[in-house]
């Protein structure tokens, strides 16, 4: 039974390349068409505080954000001080945003869109959104925002988190250290005409 198994893996992997295309291998991530990742997954290039830039780095001066294995890592610093991680990049157009994140126990962090904050946390217990069916604690979990005429549809797993945010007309995308350990990943956006 297992060679069998081998054996299709092998034929499926000789078809991809036949075709030109390359297979991902395990924690690789392809980013869809008409995407950009905001996050390369070895540093925090295109990424940085107000005053400064972290382009090469694969950590933030203060140690409150890391890049590691694909992950961009908030970690939790004492003394506790909210810190802003942003792109250096800004978004005037109307964009579809998609990304991973995974909360440690009552995690707390954000999304900032443009300026407004969407927040993102172990939902279950540390809130907004405790009502959520398809949250998995611990676990990745999908957060798209659809923004349209500077208003943000937000939705996790899909389940509505902000039916319509009111954003301002241009801005970065930001993430927040506040408590607990957050990881995000497969940060992409997609900018509509």
């Amino acid at each position: 039974m297992k060679s069998a198994y081998c054996s299709h893996v092998r034929i499926a992997v000789l078809l991809l390349l036949a075709l030109g295309l390359t297979p991902v291998k395990a924690g690789e991530f392809e980013v869809e068409p008409g995407y950009i990742s905001l996050f390369n997954g070895k540093d925090l290039t295109g990424w940085g505080y107000r005053t400064n830039n972290f382009d090469g780095k694969t950590e933030s001066d203060d140690g409150r954000y890391s890049a590691t294995n694909g992950i961009l890592v908030v970690h939790p610093r004492e003394p506790r001080r909210v810190e802003q991680l942003w792109t250096t990049r800004k978004f005037p157009k109307d964009f579809t945003l998609k990304l991973e994140f995974r909360a440690a126990v009552n995690a707390d962090s954000g999304l900032f869109l443009r300026q407004p904050q969407l927040q993102v946390r172990d939902y279950l217990i540390a809130g907004p959104y405790k009502q959520l069916k398809r949250y998995k604690p611990q676990d990745w979990n999908e957060i798209e925002v659809t923004v349209k005429d500077s208003m943000a549809h937000c939705v996790c797993n899909g389940e509505v988190l902000e039916e319509a945010l009111r954003l301002p007309s241009t801005g970065g995308i930001g993430l927040e250290a506040d408590r607990g350990q957050m990881e995000y990943r497969r940060i992409r956006l997609k900018e509509t005409p």
